[in-house]
């Protein structure tokens, strides 16, 4: 009976080191957060190019 615990142990010991420093798991994506728009820098480089256009009525 003894040795059943240790064989139980062992594998439960094994499997939280392998989940926790194995390789990634497969199918699960890594996905980056969403960005805020004043965190995105294609945002804000196309607001900046707005702000240096002079506006269609030329008032700037």
């Amino acid at each position: 009976m003894i040795y059943l615990l240790a064989v139980i142990g062992a594998l439960t010991v094994a499997v939280l080191f392998w989940r926790a420093f194995g390789p990634e798991r497969v199918g699960v994506s890594s996905r980056r957060a969403p960005l805020a728009p004043d965190d995105d820098p294609d945002f804000l480089r196309k607001l900046g190019e707005q702000q240096r256009r002079p506006d269609d009525d030329g008032k700037n």
